[in-house]
């Protein structure tokens, strides 16, 4: 990420313009950057670990990461790939979750990492900014569990 994207004006512009956060109100938007930093990771770096507990969440700048699912006596199964403009981690919604998959980066990657813990706790206090974030960020995990159906579909699917 560029030097000048560290800075809070920059951060705040950043954060505003990343698709899921596209219309929030201002108000809510300033309670988002509170939770807010710019991320890094090299090519082959995890953003998450299956297991691990949903403590982040990753609104995409640049770079691509596959998701994928460790599948007993299989290689790890890439489901999707994502993208600039994209999110990793939706689990966070859900106190105590832990991530379902992996996310791993394919090559260098930029992001606006957000802490979930505070998240949740500010829309706790704030259930309009939940709401308004749930309806950003369930949509996101409906479209990852048709991804995850269709590549089982794919795998394990009848062929005749």
């Amino acid at each position: 990420m560029s030097s000048d994207a560290t800075t809070g004006a920059a951060l705040a512009r950043t954060l505003a313009a990343h698709p899921l956060m596209a219309g929030l109100p201002p108000a809510f938007l300033l309670e988002v950057e509170a939770c807010a930093a710019p991320a890094e990771f090299p090519e082959g770096a995890r953003l998450l670990r299956e297991g691990a507990p949903a403590a982040v969440a990753h609104l995409l700048l640049s770079g691509r990461v596959a998701l994928s699912v460790d599948a007993p006596g299989r290689a790890p199964l890439t489901f999707q790939t994502v993208g600039p403009g994209e999110v990793v981690g939706v689990s966070w919604l859900v106190p105590e979750a832990c991530w379902a998959w992996d996310a791993t980066a394919l090559g260098p990657v930029a992001s606006i990492a957000l802490d979930a813990v505070r998240l949740r706790d500010a829309c706790e206090a704030d259930p309009a900014l939940g709401y308004a974030l749930m309806k950003r960020f369930v949509p996101v995990l409906l479209q990852r569990l048709h991804a995850t159906r269709m590549q089982v579909l794919d795998v394990y699917g009848d062929p005749g």
